[in-house]
């Protein structure tokens, strides 16, 4: 009789030590549930976000586009007006240069030959 309730007790208790180890399958499920509520809730809250930027991008842009036209109606009178003061420096320049390559041509001629 000892040893039927030694053997009893020693299978409970080895029967409890692998039930231990194991999560139960209600652990499991409830688990999974809730790395699914969290899935869920993830994606809406970006779906959330998203419906609350996609106006907000569209301000941003509009205001970008207003500012790009502001800023070119103001820098191209600049431009052209700086164009123009450069314009008879570049000529002079360029006149200058024209007139050193000649020189250097021609005194290159005079000493082939």
């Amino acid at each position: 009789m000892k040893v039927a309730v030694i053997v009893a007790v020693a299978l409970l208790a080895l029967t409890q030590g692998s039930f231990g180890q194991e999560p139960s399958e209600v652990e499991k499920i409830g688990e999974y549930i809730t790395n699914l509520k969290t899935q869920i809730m993830s994606s809406v809250s970006a779906q959330d976000l998203q419906s609350q930027l996609e106006p907000m991008a569209t301000q941003i842009q509009e205001q970008l586009k207003t500012f790009a036209t502001t800023l070119e109606e103001q820098v191209k009178p600049m431009a052209t007006n700086m164009q123009a003061q450069i314009q008879p420096m570049v000529e002079s320049f360029q006149q200058q240069m024209q007139a050193l390559i000649k020189r250097l041509a021609d005194e290159t001629k005079t000493l082939g030959q």
